[in-house]
């Protein structure tokens, strides 16, 4: 049947297009849809580009490690395209105590995991970056974290699961699953039904309604975060930056171009109304946020910003498991904006969980039954 596949993909953004790429390899027919229009448009193309090890829930840093030292540095050769992965290090700014000891425990707990991270004062800051203001005091420093490109990664696993078979149809809204003898077997779109023996979900935030279609819920919620980027500039730097408070984050780009998300506090106040619009207000409140980290940057300008949705899970991690319920769903989301730099690494355990074989990693801590109450 032309709408049958092994498995059927929910959602072609980065973490999709790795899973349907790692399937491919193994020969496995694969399916992706999307109600876009476009491949990746949402948080695959709405990140700062991180790939960090650093600033991680101790439960995500196996992963986040193991992607760094096994799969991101080779993966421009895998998928014969430059993803524009430096390994350059993650700085971590803070200015206040408040800051200090927020990256302080960030720090310890990684640490505690094995991570090679450490505290480093603002003079040394300034050692590593010199554009970095007086007012930055401290940092956490990660000198195996770095960065890529969101856009270029997704586009790899597009074109090398395309060449592999693997059929990605767009416009296909999904609007409901369906089980056949208590096993999850259909997807109905407002167009067609496909069926297969797996279904992954990984619609970002979208996942949480296509699921409950099968009485299946994952406690998280949108939240709407922007993104900007600036003309080329002169190379400045490599590392990949980040603050304490999270309120922003980015890089320069191969371009010269300075990619950089960051949240202003005012989202609430845009009405997008669910078309992930931009406000005049929260780009103006980023970029003076970020001139003063990077004072260099003020008569820099700004070319595009765009806004996206990122899926923020009630305890902080992704959900990345079957589901004893419903046999045959796998769900991949609720990654909280944490989901690019360890995609090449979920890509390839979803493929693992779908074909029946032991993961590489452990996944316990990502299991679907953890918000279970205990009775």
């Amino acid at each position: 049947m032309y709408n049958t596949a092994d498995v059927i993909i929910v959602g072609s953004g980065v973490i999709g297009c790795a899973a349907a790429y790692y399937l491919a390899k193994k020969g496995v027919s694969v399916i992706v849809l999307d109600k876009d229009d476009s491949i990746g448009n949402g948080g695959s193309s709405r990140n700062g580009g991180g790939v960090r090890q650093s600033g991680r829930d101790p439960r995500e840093l196996p992963l986040a490690m193991y992607g760094v030292e096994h799969m991101w540095p080779t993966l421009s050769e895998e998928l014969g395209i430059d993803v524009e992965y430096h390994k350059k290090g993650n700085l971590r700014l803070g200015k206040t105590e408040k800051h200090k000891e927020i990256l302080q425990g960030l720090t310890d707990r990684a640490v505690a995991c094995g991570l090679d991270v450490r505290m480093i004062d603002g003079n040394e800051v300034r050692e590593i970056n010199p554009y970095l203001s007086e007012e930055v005091t401290c940092a956490s420093w990660c000198a195996t974290d770095g960065h890529a490109n969101p856009l270029l990664t997704t586009l790899g696993y597009y074109k090398n699961a395309r060449a592999l078979g693997v059929r990605f149809i767009t416009g296909e809204e999904v609007v409901e699953l369906q089980k056949i003898k208590g096993k999850l077997k259909r997807v109905v779109t407002k167009k067609n039904v496909y069926e297969g023996e797996k279904v992954i979900v990984a619609a970002g935030y979208e996942s949480r309604s296509i699921i409950q279609s099968v009485g299946i819920d994952v406690p998280m919620r949108a939240e709407l975060i922007e993104a900007l980027v600036t003309e080329a500039e002169p190379k400045m730097f490599e590392q990949m930056l980040g603050t304490a408070d999270a309120d922003f984050y980015g890089h320069q780009t191969d371009h010269g171009s300075f990619v950089f998300g960051g949240a202003s506090g005012l989202e609430s106040t845009a009405k997008d109304n669910g078309k992930m619009i931009t406000a005049s207000i929260t780009a103006p409140c980023i970029c003076r946020g970020i001139m003063k980290y990077i004072p260099k940057l003020a008569d820099a300008k700004i070319v595009r910003t765009w806004a996206g949705y990122e899926d923020i899970c009630i305890d902080g991690i992704p959900v990345i498991s079957e589901v004893e319920e419903v046999p045959g769903l796998i769900l991949a989301c609720a990654f909280t904006g944490h989901g690019f730099g360890i995609s090449p690494v979920v890509g390839k355990l979803l493929s693992q969980m779908a074909t029946g074989e032991e993961t590489m990693l452990d996944i316990k801590e990502f299991r679907y039954d953890r918000f279970h109450a205990n009775i």
